[in-house]
Parts: structure tokens; C-alpha cells; sequence
């Protein structure tokens, strides 16, 4: 087993280069931009073949969701073309891709978890071009594993907890949107089922949603994250979405349902406080 990360110094890629140098030891290969552009088809042919790569694991993506709105251009390279340059390396080599998605793929109108069949109907073009990487890969490469996941963070990269965490020791007063609701997933966790897929001794190949249980607001979201890291001193002031305009419309319900994993894979979904607890015992312990 060659287990190719791509994306390998983002927040997911680090918790996932954890993972796999714990359980498959001298078997990955780490790359990002620098080490392989994966928006040049002929350079990831044969990064593939000269690796003799028998898996990839596709974190890279554009993720900046409003910056997209703008930079439609670049949004689509990473977001489309990169994945499409992958599913055809794997298509002529064999080898099988975890490729990462989002809850953004749906419009946000749903009043139950979304499952993986659920119509999809992306709102951004973040949503758009993910969608549209999705479909590539089906198309070229239909041995794939793809896994939707929302509300990520970790203690490496930039995410919305390392943010509060700084903003309530900046600031005396925070508002923060009450009325989107979604599941906060730890990518630690996310690394781990991860593991547990390339693990398994049966491939299933197909559409799968992650996210850690449980539900929030991002205003729930910003009191857990201040109470565990212990900030005090700054109020937390809930808003509506409209109050707090963004280039990117936001999904409202993003909430996904995971018994498909759980159940093909054997993937445990622990409750999300707990995840956020374990993840601001990390920060602490790295100050």
C-alpha cells in the first residue's frame, strides 16, 4: 500500500498525517502546492505512476468560501480541474480515491439530516465547483470513496475556533450568527475514519457523509468554544444571518446524516463537544 495525501499541510492533511504514520508507518507520501501542482494533468500522472501510489487521499481544495465569489477562476482549477487530473491518474494506474467534499453541495432549505441521495443544490461557487469535482470524479474514476464533511477545525491551519479563541481575548463584545445550523466536526476525527476506510478489507466505493453527532448554531458553537477554553470577558451578542452579510450565501441547515458510514465502514462519530474539548486541550498544550 502507497497512500498518496495531497493537501497534506492543511488542517486536515496534518491530523491525517498522524493517522497514517501511526497506522501504516513509511507508506504515505505528504504533498501540497509546492511538491505537486494538481492543476498540471501530466505532472500528477507521474508523481502516480513514478510513486507506484495505490491510494490517494484528496484534501486539497479552495476553501475560502466568500473569496471564491470573486476568484471564480482559481475556485474551479483547484476545485475541478485538480480533482478531474486526479480521478484520471487513478483511472490509468488503478489507484483508489478518498476524496473530500462538503455540506455545501446542498442548498441549506432542508428540514432533516441530508443523506447521500438527497438532491444536490450548491448556492456559492465554493458549493458549485465542489459539486462539480464530485461529478468528475464519479465520471472518470467511479472506484471512488467520497466523503461530504462540514464545520471543520483543528488546531493547525485557520478555522472558525482558533478565530473565537482569539476574538474573545481581543474584544470585549462578539456577534455571532444564531440561525445556521450544523454539525462542528473535528478533523482528528475525520482523519480517523479516514484510517478506518483505507483499513477496511472492503472497498465500497460511493458518496458518504461525516460530520461529528450532535447539532449547533455557530452562536452554540462560539459558548462551548469559550467555555472550554476558558474565556471570559467577552459577551457573545446572537444575530440573524442578515445581520452579518457575506459574499458567499451560507447554507441555513447543514446537517448531515452519517449512518452510511458508520454502517459500511465501521466509523465512529463521536458527540461534537467532546471533540472540542479534545481540540482545545491540544492548543492549550501547544502554548
Amino acid at each position: 500500500m502507497k497512500i498518496l495525501v495531497t493537501g497534506a499541510n492543511g488542517q486536515l492533511g496534518r491530523e491525517l498525517r498522524e493517522v497514517l504514520e501511526r497506522d501504516f508507518p513509511g507508506q504515505a507520501v505528504y504533498t501540497d502546492i509546492d511538491e505537486l501542482d494538481l492543476t498540471d494533468e501530466l505532472a500528477v500522472k507521474r508523481f502516480v505512476e513514478a510513486n507506484d501510489i495505490s491510494h490517494i487521499v484528496n484534501c486539497a481544495g479552495y476553501t475560502a468560501v466568500d473569496k471564491a465569489e470573486e476568484d471564480k477562476a482559481l475556485c474551479y482549477r483547484v476545485n475541478v480541474e485538480a480533482v478531474r487530473n486526479i480521478a484520471n491518474a487513478a483511472s490509468e494506474t488503478g489507484a483508489k480515491v478518498i476524496h473530500i467534499s462538503t455540506d455545501y453541495v446542498f442548498d441549506g432549505r432542508a428540514y432533516r439530516p441530508y443523506n447521500e441521495a438527497d438532491k444536490v443544490n450548491p448556492v456559492s461557487q465554493y458549493g458549485t465547483t465542489k459539486r462539480q469535482g464530485e461529478t468528475a470524479l464519479i465520471a472518470l474514476a467511479p472506484d471512488s470513496v467520497i466523503i461530504r464533511t462540514a464545520w471543520l477545525y483543528s488546531p493547525y491551519g485557520h478555522n472558525f475556533v482558533k478565530t473565537m479563541l482569539r476574538l474573545g481575548s481581543e474584544r470585549n463584545e462578539i456577534r455571532v450568527v444564531n440561525d445556521q445550523i450544523g454539525a462542528p466536526t473535528y478533523a482528528g476525527d475525520l482523519a480517523e475514519a479516514i484510517g478506518k476506510v483505507l483499513k477496511s478489507h472492503q472497498w465500497v466505493p460511493g458518496i458518504y457523509h461525516f460530520t461529528n453527532s450532535g447539532v449547533a448554531s455557530w452562536y452554540d458553537f462560539t459558548q462551548a468554544i469559550f467555555r472550554l477554553g476558558g474565556v471570559s470577558g467577552c459577551s457573545i451578542i446572537p444575530i440573524p444571518t442578515e445581520d452579518y452579510p457575506t459574499a458567499a450565501t451560507r447554507p441555513f441547515y447543514s446537517v448531515l446524516n452519517t449512518s452510511k458510514i458508520r454502517a459500511t465502514y465501521n466509523v465512529e462519530t463521536p458527540y461534537w463537544m467532546d471533540s472540542l474539548d479534545k481540540c482545545i486541550t491540544r492548543l492549550k498544550s501547544q502554548q
